[in-house]
């Protein structure tokens, strides 16, 4: 379930390109939250933390208890970052502001756990969807959703539908999407559906 971690964070008045960089320099994420109710907010956190808060998660979609200096703590969702195109580097971050009560919805991880017996007898694994969008309110709001394949045979799909999620929480997606599928070696859907492809072309041409 969602780890609430603190994580210390300022008012900001500061705006404009040039004063967003120095505060940068100066350790701080410029961030805004809003959110029930209430109007949007500008916040600067603490870069190194939230560094480290993401780069120990298995997702971006992470409950925070955010203390704001001189507000106090309050339950907040990590709904988006904008990185840095080159480096990757966090550039700034929206925040919901929610209570317990709150749904939220974000991508988790799509672990896969066991063994096919299609890979035994010669399939390979295809998975189609790594991110699995989610709602459920913040207590239920795991990290990941694990992925049974032990049942999967050669040639056979598991979809959204046939997932059994934890207690409270729901997919956002259709129950046909394919998660995951045992296909032959050296073939898959997406190639076969090339080849039909280009066949069709071929033909239309030489008619």
């Amino acid at each position: 379930m969602a780890k609430k971690t603190s994580l210390k964070a300022a008012p900001r008045a500061r705006t404009g390109s040039g004063l967003l960089k120095q505060m940068r320099r100066e350790g701080w994420l410029p961030s805004v939250i809003y959110g029930r109710g209430t109007e949007s907010k500008n916040l600067k956190v603490d870069a190194k933390t939230f560094s480290e808060l993401i780069s120990h998660s298995t997702s971006e979609a992470i409950v925070v208890n955010l203390d704001v200096e001189g507000e106090g703590t309050s339950l907040a969702f990590l709904q988006a970052i904008q990185h840095d195109p080159i480096s990757g580097t966090a550039l700034h971050a929206d925040f919901l502001a929610i209570d317990e009560k709150t749904e939220i919805q974000g991508q988790v991880p799509a672990v896969l756990v066991g063994e096919a017996p299609g890979v035994k007898t010669g399939g390979v694994i295809e998975q189609y969807v790594h991110d699995i969008e989610i709602k459920s309110i913040p207590a239920n709001f795991p990290t990941e959703i694990e992925i049974d394949i032990t049942k999967l045979e050669l040639g056979e799909s598991l979809h959204i539908g046939d997932v059994s999620f934890p207690a409270g929480v729901s997919p956002t997606q259709g129950d046909d999407v394919v998660i995951v599928h045992i296909g032959r070696a050296g073939s898959s859907d997406a190639e076969e559906e090339t080849e039909e492809g280009a066949e069709t072309e071929t033909a239309e041409v030489a008619s």
